[in-house]
């Protein structure tokens, strides 16, 4: 795995993953925030679940965009594009909550997305790029981050609204952490792409494993952040929970997430990935439609529990085969493409339980996230017979 010329070192895992660390964890206590926030922010725009829905599928239409451009981007800024860009989403994260009706709301989720958009195919490339240097595996650790800042923040969300607070303190002392840790993401070799852009037209032609990764990663992401995003509702409103019971379903998701990542950093040395993948995505369909029957807030929690130890593993792990199915020179470009495919599953997957739930509930919603988590099946076995490039 490790490329020639690069000697492995003693560094250990965090060493490693330092900077990629401070922005998969900026990245996890923003999103975290504003999923325990979104009964607060439905209420101060005054937006039903399908406009609400629709303000979240322009920001990830924005994502996109940025995710498209995010190699060049990477390319011109060197290594100063990581802590760049984990600093401009901080300050991104301060107008959500501020907005004082949807038009203004949809804005500041629209520069949420690109800025969010960029920085996920830039850390993933650098933590692919330190996987072939060094020969280790890191993705798992990464993502980890990312939910446990998730759950972090949706914590302290929910300890925030029990206490009066709304999302005009919450999100801006959320976004200024992680301006913070923007800061701490700079590092003085961190190019995830060659030091000049590619020329036009090199990253038209998409190989097979950034295709069939990305509708992995979508599927996975869909799951994830549509529970994310929707189960603080689903508990308050489909349950009949308090806020505080509300908050406490994403970050329960979360932190179950990070433990789950921390043990697929484990496995990921003894068990066959595609093996891997198909038992996750199984166990996740499961915990989905756990959480779409539950009749108690207790029952969701243990559905969005088993949701979250399945689902931790399968975006890092489909992140890592793609990046080593993939030359040096074209890592970050492959990396980009299967995230253009997989974040549209994190961005839509919100948007899409929102036109659902208008349509027939948070319960039928949930459902269908299960039969959805079953297609990875097929997807990882395809992958898996893709060579990794020479």
């Amino acid at each position: 795995m490790r490329e020639e010329g690069v000697p492995p070192g003693p560094a250990g895992p965090l060493a490693l993953s330092r900077a990629p660390l401070a922005a998969f964890a900026a990245m996890g206590l923003l999103w975290g925030t504003f999923a325990a926030l979104v009964p607060d922010t439905k209420a101060m725009i005054g937006a039903g679940d399908g406009a609400y829905g629709t303000v979240l599928l322009c920001s990830a239409a924005g994502a996109t965009m940025a995710m498209i451009l995010a190699p060049r981007i990477a390319a011109v800024l060197g290594r100063h594009a990581l802590p760049a860009g984990t600093a401009a989403m901080g300050a991104a994260f301060f107008l959500p909550g501020l907005a004082p009706d949807i038009w203004i709301f949809g804005v500041a989720m629209v520069l949420a997305g690109v800025t969010s958009g960029v920085v996920d195919v830039i850390m993933n490339a650098r933590v692919s790029v330190i996987e072939a240097e060094r020969g280790v595996h890191l993705m798992n650790l990464n993502h980890a981050a990312f939910s446990f800042a998730y759950a972090a923040g949706a914590l302290a969300t929910g300890a925030g609204r029990a206490a009066g607070l709304g999302p005009g303190t919450l999100l801006p002392a959320a976004a200024l952490v992680a301006v913070a840790l923007g800061v701490a993401a700079a590092e003085a070799r961190g190019r995830v792409a060659p030091g000049r852009p590619a020329p036009p037209g090199s990253g038209r032609n998409w190989g097979a494993a950034p295709v069939l990764g990305g509708l992995v990663i979508l599927i996975a992401f869909l799951a994830e952040n549509a529970t994310e995003v929707w189960s603080a509702l689903h508990i308050e409103r489909t349950l009949g929970g308090s806020p505080a019971e509300g908050s406490l379903g994403p970050a329960l998701l979360g932190l179950t997430m990070g433990i789950g990542r921390l043990g697929g950093q484990a496995v990921a040395h003894r068990m066959a990935e595609v093996r891997l993948l198909k038992w996750a995505a199984a166990v996740s369909a499961a915990g989905a439609l756990l959480a779409a029957v539950a009749a108690t807030p207790g029952a969701a929690y243990l559905g969005f529990t088993v949701l979250g130890f399945g689902v931790s593993v399968v975006a890092p792990t489909a992140f890592a085969m793609v990046g080593r199915r993939a030359g040096a020179a074209g890592r970050a470009r492959a990396i980009s493409q299967a995230a253009v495919l997989g974040y549209l599953g994190f961005f839509v997957g919100p948007p899409v339980l929102g036109f659902l739930s208008e349509w027939q509930g948070l319960r039928a919603a949930f459902a269908i996230v299960a039969l959805a988590l079953l297609a990875v099946w097929p997807l990882v076995a395809r992958l898996g017979r893709v060579p990794p490039a020479p």
